[in-house]
């Protein structure tokens, strides 16, 4: 007998982890009703009026107060994602390394990325737009820069706050960034995705912008408290399954989103050159 046959198997104390993308959307969001999530809760979230300024007159007073008013907007979390995997308790004895724990990271990873996703899907709502499906800006290194300062521009008109704005981007367009020597660059790229400022805001990228078949990718910029987010892992649980041998978790997570504020949010709509 060939002694090739006798070759033994040797486990990595290494996990080979997956590729993974940056996760942006998530931490750009209003995440104020977090508390809230449940499937099937429906979250009302009050808005106030604006309140009237008058020009004062000792003679004729002030009148009586103005009724407070208010518009109501329901968050609905709808969205439900489960995982559901087992470790074979053979591999679980020859490996040097925990397979379960492993797994249960890739899992988290891949909640995270569905509600990552989900949220980007929300630039429909947007009030303010720069190109659109049929007429798609193709930006290239020497205009890119100002395409963002342009969106920037809208947010400004639309009376939107200057701190905590963002704009997300897809990769080509963070490559026609990096040419131009206006960026203000950081000097890493976060796990969040962050890259830079450009006029007043933080600009991430990230390969969960909405986009069909690689061409009309939805550029989206705007105020953390344009979107209203809540989520809750509902349920996991460890057990093991009757037909084998292994360990087994399975999870759930439950949320959704809802746009609040539209004017608070701008859509740039490119093609790559």
């Amino acid at each position: 007998m060939s002694v090739t046959n006798f070759i033994p198997t040797v486990w990595s104390a290494k996990l080979n982890e997956s590729l993974k993308k940056s996760l942006v959307f998530g931490n750009v969001v209003n995440s104020d009703y977090q508390g809230d999530a449940k499937y099937g809760n429906t979250v009302k979230i009050n808005s106030i009026g604006a309140i009237t300024i008058g020009d004062y007159d000792k003679v004729a007073g002030i009148g009586k107060p103005e009724e407070v008013t208010s518009t109501q907007t329901t968050l609905l979390i709808d969205q439900r994602k489960f995982f559901n995997f087992q470790v074979d308790d053979v591999d679980q004895a020859q490996s040097n390394v925990s397979l379960l724990e492993g797994a249960m990271k890739e899992a988290a990873y891949g909640l995270a990325d569905a509600m990552d996703t989900f949220i980007a899907g929300f630039y429909t709502e947007a009030s303010n737009t720069i190109g659109d499906d049929t007429t798609p800006i193709v930006p290239t290194k020497d205009n890119a820069y100002d395409y963002l300062v342009d969106l920037g521009v809208k947010l400004s008109e639309a009376n939107v706050p200057k701190s905590d704005r963002f704009v997300v981007v897809p990769e080509f367009f963070y490559g026609l960034l990096q040419k131009d020597a206006r960026f203000t660059k950081s000097p890493e790229v976060l796990a969040t995705g962050y890259i830079g400022d450009v006029n007043g805001m933080k600009v991430y990228t990230s390969n969960n912008v909405a986009n069909t078949a690689g061409t009309k990718y939805k550029i989206l910029a705007g105020h953390k408290s344009a979107i209203a987010f809540a989520s809750q892992v509902d349920k996991v649980e460890a057990f093991r399954p009757e037909s084998g041998f292994s360990d087994a978790m399975k999870g759930l997570q439950v949320y959704g989103a809802k746009v609040i504020k539209p004017s608070a949010l701008a859509v740039l709509t490119v093609n790559k050159a």
